[in-house]
């Protein structure tokens, strides 16, 4: 399953072709990393408020899709 390009995009040009959320230049890894540490999604959007709430639903929708996927 590929990632839409209006949520997440891989570009050479931007911090090296890391995935981040269109627009900025927030790595999706991060949002990742927050929840791994036991932080709520309401303090990743405080500290990056250029990523909208709806984005960071839909990628972590998609990323459990893609997992679902191959486990499947």
């Amino acid at each position: 399953m590929a990632i839409p390009n209006d949520i997440i995009v891989k570009d050479a040009g931007i911090l090296g072709g890391t995935p981040v959320f269109r627009g900025t230049r927030v790595p999706f890894q991060a949002l990742l990393d927050y929840l791994e540490a036991g932080q709520a999604l309401d303090e990743f959007l405080d500290d990056f408020p250029t990523v909208s709430r709806s984005a960071a639903i839909s990628a972590l929708e998609l990323e459990g899709a893609m997992l679902a996927g191959h486990l499947g």
